[in-house]
């Protein structure tokens, strides 16, 4: 035993960094954690210079971060609310109030406290619309059918 075997060294950074991915998760960490604890296995099994297990060790890492990154690409998680950071995809389906005539296909409408652009068929201050998609930051409206309720003394039948 000679008192410095670097193996040991490479298996307590690639436990360090997998206590810090799981005191700071941000799914980056972990493959680097595997790549350090691949270079301490290969130290330990072919007992390779140190120059040579930087290279390892860089390789390692390049490669478990490009096989992690395709891995979540192609398995997403699941949230609970998809839209959570997607503003206007969470506008989709409100009826909002048209605050700037919708002339020549855009206009202005207000959402919550705020005033938003918009595009869509011409319509007058005031009226209702609804949000069916938007172009970066500007909604797509269309306007809300409005159903007249039956007047009174008007029958459904002759």
């Amino acid at each position: 035993m000679t008192g410095f075997e670097p193996h040991w060294l490479w298996l307590i950074a690639a436990t360090l960094l997998a206590i810090a991915e799981l005191l700071v998760p941000g799914v980056f960490l972990i493959w680097i954690a595997a790549a350090a604890a691949a270079t301490g296995f290969a130290t330990l099994i072919f007992g390779v210079p140190i120059a040579f297990q930087l290279a390892l060790f860089a390789l390692f890492s390049i490669g478990s971060v490009y096989s992690g990154r395709r891995w979540y690409a192609g398995n997403p998680v699941e949230s609970s609310d998809p839209l959570l950071n997607d503003r206007t995809a969470r506008l989709i389906g409100r009826t909002v109030t048209v605050t700037s005539a919708i002339a020549h296909g855009e206009g202005r409408v207000r959402v919550g406290d705020s005033v938003w652009p918009c595009r869509g068929p011409d319509s007058p201050e005031g009226s209702q619309v609804r949000i069916v998609g938007t172009e970066g930051t500007c909604l797509r409206v269309e306007p809300v059918a409005v159903l007249d309720p039956p007047r009174h003394g008007e029958a459904d039948h002759p």
